[in-house]
């Protein structure tokens, strides 16, 4: 673990016992109430995402401010770019606490170190064995830490495959408004896409199949913020190699009829990635690498 930087506002991060220690103005955006959470959706680049978590209510349906406890507070998740993303947060008047980076790419990292000279106090928190590749980092972090921010816990998981370091960010289940539980999140970057997985850059199979069991074992409700929009190519190859699943059909009409409205088809869940995701359905590591090779080598 890492301390803060000095001056910073402490993310109060955990170890684990087995640790030794775009346009602002025009950009589509989506929200989804979760507990004392909203997880907003914003597009850039190509066809990256990046998700802001700030207090529930604090948007309302026309993407004003509210005033609820925790209106004025954010937390960023893999900043792509910065340009956007200030002008976003700024149009809601939202100052960023934090952000989180699961992975060292640069579609992933790009609008950092702009947000940093922005809010020069901004807690940067990613993986302490990637501190080379995020060297902007003010608080390194390693699978079984926890964190806790905008007064909600968020665990710190390991997702080697895809990169060597690559983490994801889950936030378990919670109590909601009117005693209503929320469902959990998870913040997967490039490990988990909708109807997908990430690439094999510098992990085995073996590693990013025991990523994905990992993320699997998550509650169904799990919501699925991937930072990819890649669900349709993923649903074309799955149907392609299995025309006849109903599961996989019913999923990729849909997805069909939400990309023809523009709409995004993230989030997902983890019970729905189980019923139509081939990887997640693979029974064992042979037959997750037999499938991640046949998309690797699919042109459809």
């Amino acid at each position: 673990m890492h301390p803060s930087a000095p001056g910073t506002a402490n993310p109060q991060v955990e170890s684990s016992p087995a640790r030794a220690t775009g346009d602002g103005d025009s950009t589509p955006t989506a929200a989804i109430a979760s507990g004392a959470w909203d997880v907003s959706l914003i597009p850039v680049l190509e066809d990256n995402y990046v998700f802001v978590l700030h207090g529930a209510g604090s948007l309302g349906r026309d993407g004003s401010l509210g005033r609820d406890g925790r209106a004025g507070q954010a937390v960023v998740v893999d900043p792509a770019v910065a340009e956007p993303m200030i002008a976003w947060l700024d149009e809601r008047q939202l100052e960023p606490i934090a952000v989180l980076h699961t992975h060292h790419h640069h579609d992933h990292i790009g609008g950092t170190p702009e947000l940093l000279q922005r809010w020069p106090q901004l807690q940067v928190i990613a993986a302490a064995a990637d501190r080379q590749r995020i060297p902007f980092q003010t608080q390194g972090v390693g699978d079984g830490d926890r964190l806790n921010l905008l007064g909600r816990p968020i665990e710190v998981l390991a997702m080697p495959g895809h990169t060597r370091a690559h983490v994801a960010f889950y936030l378990p289940p919670g109590d909601g408004p009117l005693d209503h539980p929320s469902d959990g999140e998870l913040f997967c970057g490039d490990t988990l896409f909708a109807g997908g997985c990430g690439r094999l850059l510098e992990g085995t199979p073996e590693q990013l199949w025991q990523s994905l069991q990992r993320l699997a074992a998550l509650p169904a409700a799990t919501r699925v913020w991937c930072s990819h929009e890649y669900t349709e190519a993923n649903l074309r190859w799955a149907h392609h190699l299995h025309p006849d699943d109903q599961a996989i059909n019913d999923r990729f009409r849909q997805v069909l009829s939400e990309r023809a409205a523009e709409r995004p088809t993230i989030p997902s869940t983890i019970g729905e990635e189980l019923l139509s995701n081939l990887f997640l359905r693979s029974r064992d590591v042979e037959e997750f690498t037999r499938y991640r090779h046949s998309k690797d080598h699919w042109r459809g």
